[in-house]
């Protein structure tokens, strides 16, 4: 702990420690020199923003609020204290929304429960009311230890969490909620193994609990194995087949397997019983996407919004078509909504960017810029990107992946030939050559597949704050990188359909390059590269469902291009003749030669389907699904000269690389 972090703590302490003995005025006085030094700093505003409540002002007390939760949007406590900022100004409306909010981000929060029911009640809403009240006495019958460990979980503080629940499942070995609760942490942590081992533990203890077994599935979708997700979710569904929630789960996960079929079923089914529902709508909406029948996409999206106008995924999921043109009608209600003070933090992301694709497809770029940058904003908020610590993470790859490392591990690994890794940037092109390439009949499409990275999360220890990769590579036996090369292909091995060859398209993999050579050493590896203004501006434009943080910044995502651009070529220089690097721009000029120069690379034999990829039949689910289903075209290229006025930051990050374009 620096000196810095030592003073802020302290006076911190200070603060909270007068805020529970009633000094409230003594206790702002304290977080405001704290905010002095960070106007951003979320307990500081938070200690301010209750003790002005208890003294009574309340104005000064929403101020404090409102810069809560533009620093820290999805805070769960913040959102209870609004709620009794509200309840102590009369307004039961506001405050029953801000409970619910909070328990939304913190679902262990007792008094925001007890409030709702207490609230609900008083409007004569019994059923809401009773559910509300059995929560709270659900979390009030936990232990003391399992309270805390949710509460460090919720507010994002996941060392300690797991320190407490890790300690207290050592005396408790058998406690359903323990290892529910450390699961959790496991998948926020991406150690998404661990996790499922837990909940298939705790379903095994427990087979009746239904969050349990909807944690299992969830682990098991974010695992990408779904058959077994799918057989939990037909278990559920057959308990209670008239379940609008079970069959809302049966239906994702059909459609995970490719079932869409069935998926569209049940997602009517549910819409039988629950008419307009919008998150149903929305992940039909989806499913039709995904099988290229934009039209009844389109239709189930605008459904959405009728039924909820502040819907945002809805509204972002026809911007992210890229071939949607928005009404009058819809701008107007995305800006009637985004400009709401009680829209939802994911709400007014969506609509955000939404907004930014719509103004931009009408050539208002000032506006579309306004809105893409509003977006991002919010997401580097909740996502608190590191750009210091990834370009460290990148250096320590070349400064470990040495010659002398690969010479060291010379013919170990598993021989399999079998991958075709595309890797690189998102928004680089890579699901243009996935889709030329699973064009042809000796390679599977798969999905961007997330076993290399947490093979790499698991080689990184369980130290807080102490990664042993990549050096422990040096430290691994023959023996051990074979099997790894082997639990690659066997894990992987329910995504393919029968071909000999299949691809791997997570693009973040380029950060492990090395230890895929020791892995797999005759695996391919195909270099998706894009210019770096498009590439760039591209990720800033795009909201993605998860993952690739460095994107919600012009800067950040600019060093994050620079960074990759260096590691690339320290693979070169250590690895020569390893990868093959493909520029979106030659393959738009010359697609016929860049189709036979991968090929030849693949050592596969030709084939005219790769140049009529448009025509393939299969699912994709990344954002550039509709993209792909049309011949190639220079739609997206040069799409960010006309924002040229406001990208000074993104060209600063780039360097030399921005130059030239």
């Amino acid at each position: 702990m620096t000196g810095a972090e030592h003073d802020r703590g302290a006076r911190l302490k200070q603060a909270q420690d007068a805020l529970r003995a009633g000094r409230f005025a003594e206790a702002i006085r304290h977080a405001e020199t704290l905010l002095a030094a960070d106007a951003a700093d979320s307990d500081a505003l938070y200690v301010t923003a209750v003790g002005a409540r208890y003294l009574k002002e309340y104005s000064r007390a929403d101020d404090y609020l409102q810069r809560l939760h533009a620093a820290a949007p999805e805070y769960g406590r913040a959102w209870q204290e609004s709620g009794h900022l509200a309840r102590a100004r009369g307004d039961r409306a506001a405050a029953l929304g801000a409970y619910a909010r909070a328990t939304r981000y913190n679902p262990a929060l007792d008094a925001s429960w007890r409030a709702q029911a207490e609230l609900l009640a008083a409007q004569g809403r019994k059923a809401e009311a009773q559910a509300a009240l059995a929560q709270a006495d659900r979390i009030a019958a936990l232990p003391r230890e399992l309270i805390a460990v949710a509460n460090h979980l919720y507010e994002g503080r996941l060392a300690r969490a797991e320190e407490i629940c890790r300690h207290y499942l050592r005396r408790h070995p058998r406690d359903v909620e323990a290892m529910r609760l450390l699961a959790e942490i496991g998948k926020r942590l991406g150690i998404l193994d661990d996790a499922e081992f837990l909940l298939e533990s705790a379903v095994a203890f427990a087979p009746d609990n239904v969050q349990v077994r909807l944690d299992y599935i969830d682990a098991l979708r974010r695992r990408q194995r779904f058959a077994k997700a799918r057989e939990q979710a037909e278990r559920l569904h057959r308990s209670d087949p008239d379940n609008v929630l079970f069959q809302s789960h049966l239906a994702i996960e059909s459609m995970q397997t490719g079932d869409y079929d069935r998926a569209l079923e049940l997602f009517d089914s549910v819409l039988a019983k629950v008419p307009g529902d919008p998150a149903t709508l929305t992940s039909k909406g989806h499913a039709l996407k995904t099988m290229g029948r934009q039209e009844g996409a389109i239709a189930a999206y605008r459904a959405a919004f009728a039924t909820r106008p502040d819907h945002g995924d809805a509204f972002y999921a026809l911007a992210n078509l890229k071939t949607y043109r928005f009404t009058d009608d819809e701008m107007a209600a995305m800006h009637a909504a985004v400009e709401r003070p009680g829209i939802a933090f994911m709400d007014r992301v969506h609509i955000s960017f939404a907004l930014g694709k719509a103004h931009e497809d009408r050539g208002e770029y000032a506006e579309s810029f306004r809105f893409y940058e509003q977006g991002n904003t919010l997401k580097r908020r909740q996502t608190r990107y590191d750009a210091d610590r990834m370009a460290a993470e990148l250096r320590a790859q070349a400064e470990h992946c040495t010659p002398a490392l690969f010479e060291k591990h010379r013919g170990a690994g598993h021989e399999a030939p079998d991958p075709i890794f595309i890797l690189g940037l998102p928004r680089a092109g890579s699901t243009l050559l996935e889709q030329i390439l699973a064009s042809h009949s000796q390679v599977d499409g798969t999905l961007e597949l997330p076993d290399i990275l947490a093979l790499a999360h698991r080689l990184r220890g369980r130290q807080p704050g102490v990664s042993r990769y990549p050096q422990v590579l040096h430290d691994l036996s023959a023996e051990q990188l074979a099997q790894m090369g082997r639990d690659y292909i066997d894990n992987t091995r329910i995504h393919r359909q029968g071909a000999p060859f299949f691809i791997d398209k997570m693009p973040n993999n380029f950060r492990h390059i090395g230890l895929i050579h020791l892995i797999l050493p005759n695996a391919r590896i195909i270099d998706a590269r894009r210019a770096p203004m498009d590439c760039c501006f591209s990720g800033f434009r795009q909201l993605f469902a998860e993952g690739q943080e460095f994107t919600y910044g012009l800067t950040e995502i600019g060093r994050y291009y620079s960074d990759y651009v260096d590691l690339m070529e320290h693979w070169d220089a250590v690895l020569p003749g390893k990868v093959l690097r493909v520029q979106h721009e030659d393959v738009l000029d010359d697609l016929e030669g860049q189709v036979r120069r991968m090929l030849d690379f693949l050592g596969l034999p030709f084939e005219a389907a790769c140049l009529d990829f448009h025509k393939t039949r299969r699912a994709v689910r990344t954002a550039s699904s509709e993209q792909v289903r049309r011949p190639i075209n220079r739609a997206g290229q040069g799409a960010w000269v006309p924002y040229e006025p406001w990208l000074g930051e993104l060209r600063d990050a780039l360097g030399p690389l921005a130059g030239g374009e």
